[in-house]
């Protein structure tokens, strides 16, 4: 039978899908392509972002000349002196605070979502275990934040309203500035991204495992395979793509984290993070040029784990 022709009214051309996707287009170069691109141009300009950062070197002193403003962005927290003040300097900058955020709550919320996962799925009433390990979820940052503020309270008085420090000196112990001392503020505060996000992950988590096929765990323990064995060797193996995403899921939040930062301590006694630093930079210190310049940096570093996230999410589509 001869094909049936089609009638050129309802033929497409090749610039009809453009159309469909023209909306969606004007409105993405509208709301982030615009904006993304006049925050790079800012980035290369002064404090008012009218003349080049160049004006803005100092005679004497190194100048990147149009890149000036990253040049104050990567280097200014730094006492590059010696290696030593250096690296003490790195830790306490808000590099090596987003370093120790990234590092410590991405493997505690994921450990924890995971153990949370394992134990919720063999309770009685597992349903209303998840939902109150995911209840901090619905709590905003910002009251988060609040919440915290008064369990780390620190009264200098001999009374203490803070309930950390308040059982502390019950139990006949020294009170504790939490958010005021060095090398225990910021662990402090990423408990706080802990208590939020441990949920998070334990719904995803908690998803994977439930697609773990019951013949193989089965299989296993027929032979004798332990719970740990069954868990290290086959369900982990299984999910580790889920694990992966949630991870690099995880990475992209702390790296935008702000609200915890701002509420508790407002980035002060060394707590800062890249999004508080540009903050700062920008609507503190007022200087456009190197708010920008941060806020750049910032979009750099996330740059990776989105396109791993994207890559993963394609080869997964593609296996189906």
């Amino acid at each position: 039978m001869a094909p049936r022709s089609v009638p050129n009214i309802m033929r497409q051309g090749k610039y009809v899908p453009w159309l469909y996707l023209l909306p969606a287009l004007l409105i993405m170069s509208m709301f982030i392509v615009y904006p993304m691109l006049n925050t790079i141009s800012l980035s290369f300009k002064d404090r008012s972002g009218v003349e080049s950062a160049a004006t803005t070197c100092v005679a004497g002193n190194p100048c990147w000349g149009v890149f000036e403003n990253y040049r104050i962005a990567l280097t200014a927290e730094f006492d590059t002196r010696t290696f030593s003040t250096f690296w003490s300097s790195f830790w306490l900058s808000s590099y090596g605070n987003t370093l120790k955020w990234i590092v410590l709550m991405v493997s505690g919320t994921v450990g924890l979502g995971l153990v949370f996962a394992v134990l919720a799925d063999r309770v009685k009433y597992e349903a209303l275990a998840k939902a109150i390990i995911f209840m901090p979820m619905a709590v905003s940052f910002v009251g988060a934040g609040i919440i915290w503020k008064f369990v780390y309270d620190y009264g200098t008085q001999q009374v203490q309203i803070g309930l950390l420090n308040a059982i502390i000196t019950k139990l006949g112990g020294q009170p504790v500035a939490f958010l005021s001392t060095l090398h225990v503020n910021t662990f402090a505060l990423v408990v706080v991204g802990v208590w939020i996000w441990t949920g998070f992950c334990m719904t995803i988590l908690s998803a994977a495992l439930k697609s773990v096929p019951d013949e193989v765990l089965e299989a296993a323990r027929v032979d004798g395979a332990t719970e740990w064995t069954v868990f290290w060797k086959i369900m982990v193996p299984i999910i580790m793509p889920t694990i992966t995403v949630v991870v690099t899921t995880m990475v992209i939040n702390v790296l935008k984290l702000f609200d915890i930062v701002y509420v508790m301590t407002g980035g002060n006694f060394s707590t800062d993070v890249i999004a508080n630093r540009m903050y700062t930079e920008m609507y503190k210190n007022f200087h456009v040029g190197r708010g920008t310049a941060v806020a750049v940096i910032l979009v750099i570093a996330i740059i990776p784990f989105i396109y791993f996230n994207i890559k993963r999410f394609i080869a997964q589509e593609e296996m189906r």
